[in-house]
């Protein structure tokens, strides 16, 4: 794809220096933009909890960009639920880039206040510390689950079906908002519907890790690995590098058509957890040759998990300029140099 507009954006923020937030940025998709935006000479403020995040984190990003880029940094711990933290976060800021949230649909089953509190109330709060400040841009994460049990693939940003999970519904919600805050306050927003991002610094512990990373410590362990359902089930994973570029581009977006939207972030690409399994068992067996014979272990279907998902991206590359530079089988190298280096066997 062509990636003229990315090399702009870039080239600009080399001559130009703004001041970023990322809330969560002690998390996986939160450190990989701090570190990112630090080698383009910006300043960031980083707000996060530690809820989900982790101070290893943190020290991962200051090794990668060095002393010097690492004070441009400054970190603040506090709560997107707290309003004061937010507007203290928000204080001559350029552009917010909101990842703080409890993520995980199974945990939104279990937990729909506690998500509720942090997705709603807490994106609530940002946007009104965003709209106070005043920032530039407000660019949000969004959740491919907001489509629900629409059936049509791929899925199309217009188009959206039934909430599954608790979780879904604070994400349409945080949509409901960001168009709210435009038309009755003027507050620029993009929302970015991700679709199962995986890259280094994604936890692979924990009750609910995200699939590739836990699969990946897994077999790295010669341990046991299930997969829900038959295996059938299919997702657009999309590496992190990709998220990166697409949260830049929709902070520097100039084309008045292209604020106040919602976009699909993936490849529009279809990987079944089956073919997914034998991605990273093929690329791990040099290294791991335990796993010649490995085989993995199939259980129920899981609760709120939607069957298939695919993204167009078309709108995405018309009006952001949106050019992915990894599919899966490139990300999945990448994330495995990673995983070796800090999973022990």
């Amino acid at each position: 794809m062509n990636t003229t507009k990315y090399h702009c954006a870039l080239e600009h923020l080399k001559e130009h220096q703004y001041c970023w937030l990322i809330t969560g940025v002690a998390g996986f998709i939160g450190s990989n933009l701090l570190q990112a935006l630090l080698k383009l000479n910006q300043k960031v403020i980083g707000l996060d909890n530690f809820s989900t995040g982790y101070t290893y984190n943190l020290e991962q990003v200051r090794e990668q960009v060095g002393e010097q880029l690492w004070r441009k940094f400054k970190f603040m711990e506090g709560d997107i639920c707290r309003l004061d933290d937010c507007r203290q976060a928000c204080f001559k800021v350029d552009y917010v880039l909101h990842q703080a949230a409890l993520g995980s649909v199974p945990r939104s089953i279990e937990s729909p206040i506690l998500t509720n509190e942090s997705n709603i109330s807490g994106f609530l709060n940002m946007l009104v510390a965003s709209r106070d400040a005043p920032v530039k841009r407000f660019v949000y994460a969004a959740s491919s689950s907001t489509y629900g049990d629409h059936p049509d693939l791929p899925k199309v940003e217009s188009m959206i079906g039934r909430p599954l999970s608790p979780y879904a519904v604070t994400k349409y919600v945080n949509e409901l908002y960001a168009d709210v805050f435009y038309s009755c306050y003027g507050v620029e927003s993009i929302g970015l519907r991700y679709f199962n991002v995986f890259g280094p610094r994604q936890d692979p512990n924990g009750a609910y890790a995200a699939v590739i990373p836990q699969w990946i410590a897994a077999l790295i362990k010669g341990q046991s690995l299930q997969i829900n359902g038959d295996g059938e089930t299919s997702r657009d994973f999309c590496y992190i590098e990709n998220v990166v570029q697409v949260n830049i581009l929709s902070a520097l977006a100039n084309d008045v058509k292209a604020v106040n939207q919602v976009y699909n972030v993936a490849l529009n690409e279809r990987t079944s957890l089956n073919q997914l399994y034998e991605m990273i068992r093929a690329l791990l067996v040099k290294r791991f040759p335990h796993l010649e014979n490995h085989k993995p272990r199939y259980v129920a279907f899981r609760e709120g998990d939607v069957r298939h998902s695919q993204a167009d991206i078309s709108k995405a590359i018309r009006l952001l300029g949106y050019a992915p530079t990894h599919r899966i089988d490139e990300g999945l190298k990448q994330a495995l140099d990673w995983y070796t280096a800090h999973v022990s066997a």
